[in-house]
């Protein structure tokens, strides 16, 4: 996605599982193979219900998912996994009434309280866990990188020699060929340098840890253009002729290149744009924005929710169409620059303003339209009084992308000068409170008869705007 773009993962001070042995000293081998197998033969099950599972089969006890290593099955990943399991279980026996001490079983608001406690804690460590295993996963992402980018010069290279067959090698398939090695090499080195933030990827990767959608699309043309031009720097370094040198100079003649070098200028600056669009938006709180666990594929296609996004997608395709034609043409005249129609062009820069047009529209401050006093049934109708709980309806209160457990028990609401967290209350399969558009939260005792304002502070750290209401103190 953009810098805008949904969430996961860790470990803690366990053992590295590469020497079979704990902290003692004893052999583990036996342990780490039985729970290799062990993970083998839940692959196919159920994510929720395996993680119950596990959690309730207590997975490993010796190990703690200290280590990073991801072949070691007690690592950053495995850790994540078990703090996941046990969270879920114990929202799970929540929901259903169970594990309950008896001191607070008794009365509802303590018993929601302290329920709300216990999950908050369990969620932080998930949220610690996630965090862990998000860089461990972005440390080991600079290799994968890096065989990616080799596995395209092998193809390209394969390429090369099957279009040979019958019309025979040239210099131009030679120039290509080490344009793609040094590009190659070049990837390689700058990811090997930033390998704790991706690799090759670290460009592409925007502050809320999202892959970029913008700069993806802009780092594609930048890295087209440069092969394309170090073909013509390769076709000349070999001529002889100097009519050929000569017509391998025009070749760069804008006239020729105006339509890909138009298109990216226009694609440059609109990731430039869109950064200090996105930036000056979450300044002024009409964007709300949370931190993902870590960057995936899919964030080019997708809202911060995980949601398809229209804008994103279309953007996507139509410039990946228009970058196979300009590699089609350069393919078909490796002496100059790809020229690229300006029909072709003009639907790159349309598609360009509709992304552009989308990030302005998307978003928005949270709002609260109205608070009731919460009534159970068999209540009576009564004014707000200290120890109430009120119901505070709107939009908004839930960013995109902070649906998790550790995000959602980050949501306070302001009455007066107190500041009371909002309770998270289970259901099966997850949770009533809060939600996007009603929240529920008790008015403490703390709170001043009269009139006070009431409001919303999401997990983005976005206020909402002030509500009156009025505490009773009959």
């Amino acid at each position: 996605m953009d810098d805008n773009n949904g969430t996961d993962g860790s470990h803690d001070d366990g053992v590295h599982g590469d020497g079979g042995h704990d902290e003692d000293g004893n052999d583990n081998g036996g342990e780490c193979r039985e729970t290799r197998s062990r993970r083998r033969t839940r692959c196919g099950k159920a994510g929720s219900g395996m993680a119950v599972q596990e959690a309730r089969g207590g997975m490993g006890a010796a190990h703690e998912g200290g280590c990073t290593c991801g072949d070691c099955p007690h690592g950053a990943r495995a850790g994540h996994r078990r703090a996941v399991a046990e969270f879920l279980l114990k929202r799970e026996e929540f929901a259903s009434g169970q594990g309950l001490p008896a001191a607070v079983a008794h009365s509802v608001s303590a018993s929601r309280q302290w329920v709300s406690d216990e999950l908050t804690q369990s969620a932080a460590l998930v949220a610690e866990r996630g965090r862990v295993e998000g860089e461990a996963w972005l440390g080991r992402l600079w290799l994968r990188t890096a065989v990616v980018v080799w596995a395209a010069v092998v193809t390209l290279l394969l390429i090369q020699s099957l279009t040979a067959i019958g019309a025979g090698w040239t210099v131009a398939r030679t120039a290509g060929l080490l344009a793609a090695l040094l590009m190659g090499a070049a990837l390689t080195g700058a990811g090997y340098l930033h390998r704790a933030r991706g690799g090759a990827l670290a460009p592409v990767i925007g502050e809320d840890n999202r892959l970029s959608t913008s700069r993806a699309i802009a780092a594609a043309w930048v890295l087209f253009v440069v092969f394309a031009i170090l073909v013509l720097v390769g076709r000349l370094a070999a001529a002889s002729d100097h009519r050929e040198r000569d017509a391998l100079i025009a070749g760069l003649d804008l006239t020729r290149g105006a339509g890909i070098v138009t298109v990216l200028a226009v694609v440059c600056g609109i990731a430039v744009l869109v950064r200090r669009v996105v930036g000056l938006r979450i300044l002024s709180q009409r964007l709300q924005k949370v931190r993902a666990h870590r960057p995936r594929a899919a964030d080019l296609l997708t809202d911060d929710s995980g949601r398809g996004s229209f804008t994103d997608i279309q953007y996507v395709i139509i410039c990946t169409v228009a970058l196979t034609f300009a590699a089609v043409r350069l393919a078909r005249r490796p002496d100059q620059l790809p020229d690229l129609p300006w029909g072709l062009a003009l639907l790159v820069l349309v598609s360009a303003a509709t992304y552009v047009a989308g990030k302005y529209a998307e978003g928005g401050r949270p709002v609260v339209l109205s608070v009731v006093r919460a009534r159970e049934a068999g209540d009576l109708d009564a004014p707000i009084r200290n120890g109430d709980d009120i119901e505070i309806r709107g939009a908004g209160f839930v960013p995109p992308g902070a649906q998790s457990a550790d995000h959602l028990s980050r949501m306070v609401v302001r009455i007066g000068a107190v500041h009371v967290h909002v309770p998270l209350v289970p259901v099966a399969g997850g949770f009533s409170n809060p939600t996007d558009a009603v929240l529920t939260a008790p008015v403490p005792a703390d709170v001043e008869p009269g009139k006070v304002d009431v409001q919303v502070v999401t997990a983005a750290g976005v206020e909402t705007n002030r509500y009156t209401i009025e505490v009773s103190a009959d």
